[in-house]
């Protein structure tokens, strides 16, 4: 029974990681899923940015899987974070076909998403940082990413307006539930802030491209003001 759940995960990662492939796949929702077509909405990074940091996660989270099943299954301080973690993961799987359906159970999946791998994220031990807190810490920083983004994009594409205002407000709240994961954890959590400033890096970028230099600015400054944070969390990371 002490590998039951760690195979699952095992599993459940597995199944996560394939769902592009076994799926339609998700490249952003399209024009005719809204009243009010989002062809490049602000808030969005560019497409590259996605590509680059979903590879990483998914096969971080596959060596996760597979080190907490073989070296760990029975490891205590693994077992708090592991129903939180198998949670999400299969609430994951589902995203994909969901996303395309229906944006707005889309919203609903990747808001459960985000909370229980934030609640797993919570509860990971402080040894083993590379193996675990890493990959999870990447993926639940894109979630808090993603999550406001997703919502500001199906915000506007309901009507909600003025569009800039609405996506410069879910930048904010993704700067803020960032900030208050690294202002109250108990651990330093580079990972967690890297995959979160390579979302903005993303959405400054895409900005500039198009000439959207206000939005290009706000996410500047989000960045100044998260850099900061991170370096002292790398910091305390290599001290630890």
């Amino acid at each position: 029974m002490r590998i039951l759940l760690p195979l699952l995960i095992l599993l459940a990662t597995l199944a996560f990681a394939l769902s592009p492939v076994l799926s339609t796949g998700f490249s952003g929702f399209t024009a005719d899923q809204f009243p009010v077509p989002q062809p490049d909405p602000p808030i969005q990074p560019m497409g590259l940015t996605f590509a680059v940091i979903w590879t990483v996660i998914y096969g971080w989270l596959i060596v996760m899987s597979v080190f907490g099943l073989l070296r760990r299954a029975d490891a205590p301080d693994w077992a708090p974070h592991r129903p939180w973690l198998l949670a999400s993961l299969v609430i994951g799987t589902a995203w994909i076909p969901v996303a395309n359906a229906s944006p707005i159970w889309a919203l609903v999946l990747i808001w459960a998403m985000l909370g229980t791998t934030l609640r797993a994220l919570w509860l990971v031990p402080d040894r083993d940082r590379f193996w675990l807190q890493g990959p999870v810490g990447l993926y639940a920083g894109w979630l808090t990413a993603a999550a406001p983004v997703g919502t500001a994009v199906v915000a506007t594409g309901y009507g909600a307006t003025p569009e800039l205002w609405v996506h410069a407000a879910f930048l904010l709240l993704a700067s803020w539930i960032a900030y208050a994961v690294a202002r109250f954890s108990s651990q330093p959590r580079p990972f967690y802030l890297v995959a979160v400033l390579w979302a903005v890096l993303g959405i400054i970028i895409d900005n500039v491209a198009v000439g959207r230099w206000l939005f290009a600015g706000l996410a500047g400054a989000v960045l100044l003001v998260l850099l900061p944070v991170f370096a002292r969390h790398v910091r305390d990371f290599m001290r630890g």
